[in-house]
């Protein structure tokens, strides 16, 4: 209760109401109106909270769990032990304080609540959370039930897989996911000062500047305060993070102010996924995340390596899947079509500029058009250097993009279908997209432009005989 009253968790929901109503009354905006606001929202809170904690319950059953809440519309939520897929501990600042504990229960098929979170047991001591961790992903007996339970249990053996090193968090100015914390962060901040009383605002004076000397200072300044930002936020979620393989599952630990506790199971992992966006390709640094049957999209969850070198994450991805070998270029059709599309939006816009110059004299669309038809083709040619595919003897591999580059590693028993898609435009030219469709990750993973003659070898040899049947 102590918790989602401080935290506001269940009276944020009052704040589309509060403010409509605040308008139509007319608060003076004075000190007394925001103290007496204060007091209100937190009392509002408190009671949310203690109905909440009165109405939720949750059982450790042997064959499934089940999580019941809701004052007015009560809700039972039941989830089978065989279709969990992951568990994750969670302990922010204020449960650790109090000895408290979140569990995450990653289950199959999307299994998610109206506020799109997996099955969550919020605020349970510390013993408890660790007891359903180990409960909740207890390994099946062995097929001939020859157990002896008599017999004193061997203590798990532990592989450290991959520890963060703190020299990484350079990496995160690079990567757009980090740079986001920053920006979000000011401008929640300016927010506030908008709404806070015109006397509790507070009143900075600073230097004054002009010219271009004013444009380079603040533009140096908001890049330095941006990657310092992206560092902070990286070290807060990310300190301390250590991946291991215990007792048939890959356990993650890591976050400094929020610590998480992740737990996958090996079993359930078909592929791993090394993505890298244009400035970690630039550092020579990547990321790489797991592909668990039924976890779907929990790219968080999935994260296996947060930021590393290229070298590191092809490591631990081998760790993980067998790498299938050297990508295969796809053939010159391939190239073709992707410069073509990348120039194709410039070639626009020149058409459009050329005909504004001819009818009202600017030029200036004239020459972005230019500009951008001429940019298409090294992006065109880099968009086409990123595409490759290869099938091994228990795994194949996939990638593209340019922005985020992303190569895929899955086992070959992870597909459970394909699909081959050809616009007019690709079967003129000899390709196909062929996807790969699986039960991890996002369902799908495609080989882009990929040679017409080579799909029904690639599908063989990346699944089973079944995959014949695409052959015309």
């Amino acid at each position: 209760m102590l918790v989602h009253t401080v935290t506001f968790k269940q009276a944020r929901q009052l704040v589309p109401v509060v403010l409509p109503l605040g308008a139509v009354i007319g608060f003076d905006g004075g000190t007394t109106t925001v103290v007496l606001l204060a007091v209100g929202v937190t009392l509002a809170s408190l009671g949310f909270a203690a109905l909440n904690w009165s109405r939720f319950g949750y059982t450790d059953g042997p064959t499934a769990v089940v999580v019941t809440r809701g004052l007015l519309a009560r809700s039972a939520r039941t989830v089978p032990r065989d279709r969990i897929r992951g568990v994750e501990v969670e302990g922010p600042l204020l449960h650790r304080l109090l000895g408290l504990v979140r569990v995450r229960i990653d289950a199959a098929a999307g299994a998610t609540t109206a506020e799109g979170e997996e099955v969550v047991v919020d605020g349970v001591t510390r013993a408890e959370g660790e007891r359903l961790r180990a409960g909740l992903l207890q390994r099946r007996p062995a097929p001939d039930g020859a157990v002896d339970p008599a017999a004193p249990e061997a203590a798990p053996a532990t592989e450290e897989l991959a520890r963060f090193d703190p020299r990484w968090l350079l990496y995160a100015p690079l990567a757009g996911s980090y740079l986001a914390v920053p920006v979000a962060a000011v401008g929640a901040l300016f927010r506030l000062l908008d709404e806070l009383p015109r006397q509790l605002r507070p009143d900075v004076d600073g230097v004054h500047l002009t010219g271009w000397l004013a444009v380079v200072l603040a533009v140096g300044t908001a890049l330095v305060l941006l990657a310092l930002g992206a560092v902070i936020g990286a070290a807060v979620v990310n300190w301390g993070f250590r991946l291991v393989r215990r007792d048939g599952a890959l356990v993650a630990d890591r976050g400094l102010v929020t610590r998480r506790h992740t737990e996958l199971e090996v079993d359930r992992i078909r592929g791993v996924s090394v993505s890298a966006g244009l400035g970690l390709r630039w550092a020579g640094a990547a990321r790489v995340s797991a592909l668990v049957t039924g976890l779907g999209a929990a790219q968080r969850r999935g994260q296996l390596l947060p930021l590393g070198p290229r070298a590191e994450a092809d490591r631990l991805a081998g760790l993980l899947v067998e790498d299938p070998g050297e990508l295969r270029r796809h053939p010159a059709a391939a190239r073709r079509r992707q410069v073509v599309r990348s120039v194709a939006p410039g070639l626009v816009v020149t058409v459009v500029g050329g005909a504004l110059a001819a009818l009202l004299g600017w030029w200036p669309a004239l020459a972005a058009g230019l500009g951008l038809a001429l940019l298409g083709v090294p992006v065109g040619l880099a968009r086409y250097a990123a595409l490759g595919h290869r099938a091994g003897a228990r795994s194949f591999a996939v990638r593209s993009g340019w922005l985020v580059q992303e190569q895929v590693v899955l086992q070959r028993r992870a597909v459970v279908g394909w699909q081959v898609r050809q616009s007019p435009f690709q079967r003129r030219a000899g390709v196909a997209t062929v996807v790969a469709c699986v039960g991890a990750g996002s369902g799908g993973y495609a080989a882009v432009d990929l040679a017409a003659g080579d799909v029904v070898p690639f599908t063989r040899a990346a699944s089973e005989e079944w995959a014949g049947t695409l052959a015309p």
